[in-house]
């Protein structure tokens, strides 16, 4: 990277800070007037109030790098311009699209430097402030597990079919257990009302066992409480409440492939592992389409340039959260979902790159 390159990585990353600290302190002010009578009515101390917003900061801070990337660099390129640093430049032969290439390489930084700071410090500063939420303010003992209706899971020569499961007690509600051989034909089906763990072993009660018999279906016998002997424990029938935030991407895509093992639709999960890739490279191409506006605006100087760009960002939002909400409901697929609004924008802001340099 030459001197021109370093002066411009340098501003940038000057403005990016200050444009940064602005947002989020502004984002945290209106989440603290907003949240303020909870912490109150909570009777919540000044120190866990105090830890929600500290744990808080780092989520926030990479919800507002795209914000304050395309802010730093209208602003940049807009008093380069006002004090014609842009028509020297060009004027010794460089080009919009050579201006362009060391702000485009520091964009790529940001974004690799925003995933890393998003996997190993904001899974762990987020589960610790939805942990204080949790329990200082909504008084949640058990904050991580809810009770679960209508499970499925399936074991390695069984499936069980649980209508109620409540993880704190323990106990199963209206279950049905069903045992196949290695022809994945049925040899014992159990009926039951409750399932308590034992600590060791389910005891179940008021149920009905069938087992087959050859030639003549099957053998019914009814039973007040028997122990039932599989290898699952109460683990293996809940799944933790974990936020995509609170998770890297690794342990996402581990979650998510733990669900569509189970038998539930990871669809969800699959568009959020997707999103935990694309959403750093906004800042790469927020950057991209704020060099356009602001070399190629020609009247109306910093402000309209600033007010572009930042209605650039919130179109590109809201095209990012309706292909997300298409991944959702299972009309794209994941990973055209999550990266659909980032080829768009990226081919976007190329062209009108293009269209300045003419």
């Amino acid at each position: 990277m030459g001197i021109l390159g370093q002066y411009f990585s340098k501003e940038i990353l000057k403005y990016l800070g200050i444009f940064l600290f602005a947002l989020v302190f502004i984002y945290l002010i209106v989440d603290f007037t907003q949240k303020i009578d909870n912490f109150v009515q909570a009777n919540v101390p000044m120190g866990p109030m105090l830890a929600y917003f500290i744990y808080k900061t780092p989520y926030v801070m990479v919800q507002m790098v795209p914000v304050a990337a395309v802010l730093s660099v209208v602003v940049m390129f807009c008093l380069l311009k006002k004090h014609n640093e842009i028509t020297a430049m060009k004027a010794c032969g460089l080009s919009v699209v050579q201006l362009s290439k060391p702000i485009i390489l520091v964009s790529v930084l940001i974004s690799i430097t925003v995933f890393l700071f998003s996997e190993l410090v904001v899974p762990f500063t987020s589960s610790r402030s939805n942990e204080i939420w949790n329990i200082e303010v909504n008084k949640r003992i058990q904050t991580s597990f809810y009770r679960q209706d209508h499970i499925w899971y399936k074991s390695k020569d069984s499936i069980y079919w649980i209508r109620a499961f409540d993880p704190e007690k323990e106990i199963m509600e209206d279950m049905t257990f069903y045992f196949f051989d290695d022809s994945f034909r049925l040899i014992k089906r159990i009926d039951a009302r409750e399932g308590i763990w034992t600590g060791r072993i389910w005891k179940i009660r008021k149920g009905i066992i069938q087992n087959a018999v050859s030639g003549s279906g099957f053998d019914l016998s009814k039973f007040d409480e028997v122990h039932l002997k599989i290898p699952e424990g109460p683990d293996a029938f809940f799944r933790t409440v974990i936020r995509p935030e609170e998770m890297s991407y690794w342990q996402l895509k581990q979650y998510a492939e733990r669900i569509r093992l189970e038998g539930y639709d990871a669809t969800r999960y699959l568009v959020d592992m997707n999103i935990k890739l694309a959403f750093p490279m906004i800042n790469l191409v927020m950057i991209l389409i704020g060099i356009p506006i602001a070399l190629g605006l020609k009247k109306g100087g910093t402000p309209l340039a600033v007010s572009l760009g930042i209605a650039a960002c919130f179109f590109y939002l809201v095209v990012f959260g309706f292909t997300r909400s298409l991944g959702l409901s299972g009309v794209l697929p994941p990973i055209l979902s999550a990266w659909f609004a980032n080829v768009a924008f990226f081919f976007f802001g190329s062209y009108l790159i293009m269209r300045v340099e003419t």
